[in-house]
């Protein structure tokens, strides 16, 4: 199979986001912490050059909204996030729906799965037990018989969903799942989960019930040692992961088979991570099996740099730190487990540049839908052709690569080898020096209606036509050295101020032409060429920019 068919069958595949809204207003697991969003810059708030950004911090635990359960959350001596790859996150799957047999506190079974739907060993396997509906980005779920004639949504889905039967896991490692996905808040049952003693009451609806099905009390169903032995040490070690939260369109997918796609971010210190989940199905005339045959070939590059605290942020941003604010050992009843609190400011790492970062009036990322920020696209390795503090052109781009209209674009200047992780790293070179576009890229791109872009360097602008201007005097006249014998013009008159400062943000922005920032990992190794290409952020509904996962794929 050549690349323009392979990009084709991925444009025209079937997509669904299976990720739940991320917001303020979204309930973490019980006795974590919401996700809060301050503003600690504005547009109009900046000094000394011109406009600035609306720039945001986030304080949360990974438990907010869809997210990846990490092995290091139950088993420290697990992988971390970024050590997993993304083959064991991809994969083929099912969505089993099993909502017509279970209800508040009830258990599903291995039975229950397989009657269903067509579910095979390797699967990444989703549970659609139909309290999704419970999720706060859903229609409220009306009931008389309830407190004010709705139901308690919160409660429906972290408290009273139901959960796996005592065979279930072991059945899972038999099967060898790659993932358990489930549309609730939690993978395990609530109550073998501190919920049982944060909620008392719950657990005593939850015991009446399995007393009266089973005959049994819920140790004796689930005994203690037994249970923790499966759950906080088989499961890290044998790589079975769990992802929880699953919203979204999962009902289109109910007991079909798909390509499912979990994109965790690549955290290196936290014990679980904001995940966009995904799925594909196959163009119109295809077989799955047909389709799950080529994904499977098909290479699949990640151009994500790994999450740390030791990640540097853009100039005067707010660094990541990592709290941890409860540990397995450390808590009563045998159901302790790593958590975090995480803070950080939004640009550090891989990340895309929203549209309200720089456009107030703009869209947030969680008001993106995905299918804008995947598709055909180009990546240009123009490394041979710039050095510090050059200056790049259209020309440069399209001599190296096809550029056609609606692409997505990624631009290898060389610049990731000095990133912060890199045996040859060189932070002030990365953060300083590094290349940027000519004063007519911004309109190229216009005609060219760009979908997004995408720079192996810590901006896309020029780091001249920004803040370090001033900051770095020294580097600013050797930049202006470099750009009048490159051009025959100085600074001022190939960017002038009131035009170019922050060219390609507020340019481009309120052209619903965005950018991702600090591409790193296998670009290095990428040539230019056609890729399908896409970007995977976490949906925070009022984030002006994100971290996310992002990839490309070619043919195998």
């Amino acid at each position: 199979m050549d690349r323009e068919q392979f990009i084709n069958i991925l444009h025209s595949a079937r997509l669904y986001d299976l990720t739940q809204d991320c917001s303020i207003f979204t309930p973490p697991f019980p006795g974590e912490k919401s996700l809060e969003v301050h503003f600690f810059k504005r547009v109009t708030g900046a000094y000394g050059g011109g406009p600035g950004a609306n720039g945001q911090i986030l304080n949360w635990s990974n438990t907010v909204g869809t997210h990846l359960v990490g092995e290091t959350a139950f088993h420290s001596g697990g992988r971390a996030i970024s050590d997993i790859p993304l083959s064991d996150l991809c994969g083929p799957g099912v969505v089993v729906d099993i909502s017509d047999a279970v209800s508040d506190y009830g258990l599903y079974t291995p039975e229950m799965i397989t009657a269903r739907a067509d579910v095979r060993k390797g699967d990444i396997l989703i549970i659609n037990t139909g309290y999704h509906r419970y999720s706060w980005d859903q229609p409220d779920v009306h009931n008389p018989a309830a407190q004010g004639g709705v139901e308690s949504k919160e409660f429906g889905f972290l408290v009273r969903h139901p959960g796996p039967s005592p065979d279930f896991f072991q059945w899972a490692l038999d099967m060898e799942f790659k993932l358990v996905g489930v549309d609730c808040g939690c993978a395990e049952h609530p109550m073998n989960t501190n919920i049982r003693y944060i909620h008392p009451n719950e657990f005593k609806k939850a015991e009446a019930k399995l007393q009266q099905a089973y005959g049994k009390s819920w140790d004796e169903m689930y005994p203690p040692d037994e249970y923790y032995e499966m759950t906080h040490v088989t499961m890290p070690k044998a790589h079975l992961l769990l992802a929880e939260a699953i919203v979204g369109e999962i009902a289109k997918l109910n007991n079909q088979r798909a390509w499912i796609m979990i994109h965790p971010i690549p955290f290196m210190e936290t014990e679980a991570a904001w995940a966009r989940v995904a799925a594909m199905q196959p163009p119109a005339g295809m077989s799955s099996d047909e389709f799950f045959q080529i994904m499977a070939s098909a290479e699949m590059l990640d151009f994500t740099i790994p999450f740390s605290v030791r990640t540097p942020q853009w100039a005067n941003y707010v660094p990541l730190t990592v709290t941890y604010n409860k540990r397995v050992g450390g808590q009563n009843f045998g159901m302790g487990r790593n958590g975090s609190i995480c803070n950080a400011s939004i640009h550090l790492a891989t990340h895309m540049d929203g549209e309200k970062h720089f456009w107030p009036a703009g869209r947030t990322i969680g008001q993106v839908p995905l299918d804008e920020w995947v598709g055909p696209g180009a990546i240009a390795d123009i490394s041979h052709l710039v050095s510090d503090s050059s200056v790049y052109t259209p020309q440069m781009i399209e001599s190296v690569v096809e550029v056609r209209e609606g692409d997505i674009l990624l631009i290898k200047t060389g610049w990731h080898k000095y990133g912060w992780n890199s045996p040859d790293s060189d932070e002030f070179r990365y953060m300083i020096k590094h290349p940027g576009p000519s004063p007519d890229f911004a309109r190229w791109c216009v005609e060219k209606k760009i979908k997004w872009l995408g720079v192996d360097a810590v901006s896309q602008d020029h780091p001249m036509n920004t803040i370090q201007r001033l900051w770095h005097p020294k580097t600013f006249q050797e930049a202006n050295r470099k750009l009048v014998e490159q051009f025959g013009k100085d600074w001022d008159e190939m960017f002038p101020l009131d035009q170019f400062y922050q060219d390609t943000h507020l340019n481009l922005f309120p052209k619903k032409i965005v950018h991702a920032e600090n591409l790193a990992g296998d670009i290095a190794t990428t040539p230019s060429g056609r890729y399908y290409i896409g970007c995977y952020p976490q949906k925070v509904m009022e984030a002006e920019s994100m971290w996310g996962r992002f990839v490309a794929w070619k043919e195998g």
